[in-house]
């Protein structure tokens, strides 16, 4: 077994084509190579999350996953982000310290789908779970809400297999609709006024408020549907048992 450290080292060096404390430099083939990485490990968690989708439709008529999308940080976005964060301009401190580089969203029409798809991937045998965020439960001052898993995916190449983080947001439609239109707002205007924003939050809380209610709906459904079910396995039972009986009617 890889110790710790030897392990650390093997994920920064990359057969030492990424030098630890080599230099950020967007231009030159380091920084091409390291994002290959981040769009390697990309592909291998939208894969697992595919493939579970199909499993889950198939197997358990259950379709949780409303769409997936995904997206690789701009280069000059990694570092602005360093840059605010005081890191020092190392592939290092951005493989270190910089989790979102590679992130993949997953919508789903419910709450309950959020939570259930949060358990099944923490089961995923082969990553490893770093760190979890519930903003559902603990939203931004922003309103912004979802839920977060920093995860490292092996991928494997041909000098042996390396940990790649990924970002990974669970969100429900409203939650998607109101996030996307919040960021297109505040990215065209960074001045947005205070008034503007407290309505984004009180907007948020009314999606939220909605995302309750359609659960509930969606929850009565389903217990009537099982009753049902119930109810009609219980008549099949009991045809078993019991000769067939005619009632005629003139």
């Amino acid at each position: 077994m890889i110790e710790d450290d030897e392990e650390k080292s093997y994920l920064i060096k990359m057969e030492n084509n990424l030098v630890n404390k080599e230099k950020i430099n967007i231009d030159d083939v380091t920084f091409e190579k390291v994002m290959f990485l981040y769009n390697s490990a990309l592909k291998e968690i939208k894969t697992k999350i595919d493939i579970l989708q199909d499993e889950l439709k198939l197997f358990h008529n259950y379709e949780p996953i409303e769409y997936i999308t995904t997206r690789i940080k701009k280069p000059e976005s990694i570092l602005k982000k360093m840059e605010r964060k005081n890191y020092e301009l190392t592939y290092e401190n951005m493989f270190d310290k910089i989790n979102d580089i590679a992130g993949i969203r997953v919508v789903c029409n419910f709450k309950k789908d959020v939570y259930k798809l949060v358990e099944i991937i923490e089961d995923f045998s082969d990553i490893r779970i770093l760190n979890k965020k519930d903003f559902m439960k603990n939203p931004k001052k922003s309103g912004y809400m979802s839920y977060h898993i920093i995860l490292e995916v092996p991928v494997t190449f041909s000098t042996g297999t390396m940990f790649v983080k990924v970002e990974v947001q669970i969100r429900t439609l409203g939650m998607d609709f109101w996030a996307s239109i919040e960021h297109k707002l505040k990215y065209k205007n960074p001045n947005i006024t205070k008034g503007d924003s407290k309505n984004l939050v009180k907007y948020a809380r009314i999606i939220n408020n909605i995302d309750d209610n359609i659960l509930t709906i969606s929850n009565r459904i389903e217990k009537e549907r099982t009753k049902n079910n119930i109810m009609i396995e219980a008549a099949d039972s009991k045809k078993d048992i019991e000769p067939n009986k005619f009632n005629f009617k003139l």
